[in-house]
């Protein structure tokens, strides 16, 4: 196909044009094919010929009519809900959610998969997690997979989308080396081969989802928190949600050293945040201190397996436990969040006055509890190690979009490669075995089990 002197075809051109038009309706609509011109910078021919394409395609819709100006009435145009649909899943670090949205991210169907407690964090009951909730989600909703954009996927750690093979996720924190998270997956036929597993790092997601839909809406430069059970953080530095790409970039923030030969993290150096204000951390002091009659679920994974029995196995109950205890005025659980507080404003002044964000934003299921309690003294903290100017002009909130909000972003994941690609699917890059693995799936009474070398 002939290129211009730019380089792009008219097949790009054609294409940039329906993606203008979707996104606009997506973000701004309803709108009429009047108000579409001036919106996307197109001309009237080309706004009618890219929408009699979607509408062909099925992807646009009437959504009732508006008077004009002593004209004729304009029909108003929005994106079909039911046109396509994409699954969210969220690898936390206590369980597994995975949620099916249509097209309009409205979710049809949820389904959430304990992970067991103590630090068990194996691929094979992970990617199993995965398979089967992909499998309810789907029959809960009576959707087939022929209109299934893509699965998207939030996880911990560093995702390497270019390896061989497919996507590959290093996750020290959790003991994952290496894994190739998508050709497991895409070995256990959850999805048919068209249909696109998206992995990317959860906090990314989670900043992608406030940038598009929630308290993120409006700014050019954001850090968006993830606090849970660890703590990250994603920089985004366009907040236009244009669809172009996944959100910003991941930090590892929760591996900053903020006290020189402290305390021991998770990830196994000395002094990081993470090892002050991670939920997990978080409770082993509350134990190490005698809450919670001694003894807390951040003991387990620091050698001590009996220790979550006594204030609960599972770390939100073992939090709300910590926060009940504060709220009665229990002067070790007060002490203790003060003392978070703090260190969570000093590592907030690190991003502030490296970054010097607009906004930051704190979500997670840690953060979402404990947020009511410690933020304006995460403020005070952030603004008293940040420097002056930066620290004028940035805000400090909570992320609106609640404890789905991981799920909604990795949910669109698809939907930007769906904008990008102008409304039409973009089939998957074929993947392999990657080296250093043998990839043992058996799906043995619906279990599924991988081997790692």
């Amino acid at each position: 196909m002939t290129a211009g002197r730019s380089g792009r075809t008219v097949r790009d051109l054609r294409t940039g044009n329906r993606s203008a038009v979707l996104q606009q309706l997506y973000f701004g609509g309803p709108l009429s094919r009047q108000e579409l011109g001036p919106a996307t910078g197109l001309s009237s021919g080309s706004v009618s010929n890219v929408v009699g394409e979607l509408v062909a395609d099925g992807l646009l819709e009437e959504a009732g009519v508006v008077d004009s100006d002593g004209g004729r009435p304009r029909t108003l145009l929005r994106v079909a809900p039911g046109s396509a649909h994409m699954i969210g899943i969220d690898v936390g670090e206590t369980r597994v959610r995975v949620e099916l949205f249509d097209l309009t991210l409205t979710e049809l169907a949820r389904t959430e998969l304990p992970l067991q407690p103590r630090g068990c964090y194996d691929v094979g009951p992970i990617v199993d997690h995965i398979r089967s909730g992909i499998a309810t989600v789907l029959e809960r909703a009576e959707v087939g997979s022929d209109r299934l954009l893509g699965v998207g996927i939030g996880v911990p750690g560093i995702v390497d989308r270019d390896a061989p093979g497919g996507t590959v996720v290093h996750g020290q924190t959790i003991g994952w080396d290496a894994v190739p998270l998508e050709a497991l997956l895409r070995a256990t036929g959850a999805v048919p081969p068209e249909v696109p597993y998206i992995i990317d790092n959860g906090a990314r997601t989670l900043g992608q989802a406030e940038m598009w839909f929630g308290a993120g809406r409006g700014a050019r430069d954001a850090v968006v928190v993830l606090f849970g059970s660890g703590v990250g953080a994603s920089l985004i530095t366009d907040g236009s949600p244009d669809g172009a790409a996944p959100g910003g970039a991941p930090l590892e923030w929760g591996h900053l050293t903020v006290q020189v030969r402290g305390r021991r993290c998770r990830c196994g150096a000395l002094g990081c945040l993470e090892a002050y204000t991670g939920a997990e951390s978080l409770l082993a002091r509350w134990a190490e201190r005698g809450g919670g009659g001694g003894a807390g679920v951040g003991d387990a994974a620091m050698g001590n397996p009996a220790a979550g029995d006594a204030i609960g196995g599972d770390e939100e109950d073992a939090l709300a436990a910590l926060l009940a205890a504060a709220g009665g005025g229990d002067k070790v659980a007060l002490d203790l969040l003060d003392e978070t507080a703090e260190y969570l404003g000093a590592g907030l002044s690190d991003v502030i006055n490296l970054f010097q964000p607009e906004r930051i934003l704190i979500g997670g299921w840690a953060g979402l509890m404990l947020g009511p309690h410690i933020l304006p003294a995460v403020r005070e903290h952030a603004m008293r190690y940040s420097l002056r100017h930066p620290a004028a002009r940035v805000t400090i909130d909570m992320g609106s979009l609640g404890p789905d909000a991981v799920t909604v972003g990795a949910a669109t994941l698809p939907l930007a490669a769906f904008f990008a690609a102008g409304g039409r699917r973009t089939p998957p890059e074929p993947t392999t075995e990657a080296p250093g693995w043998q990839t043992s799936l058996q799906t043995r009474g619906g279990s599924t089990t991988a081997a790692g070398g």
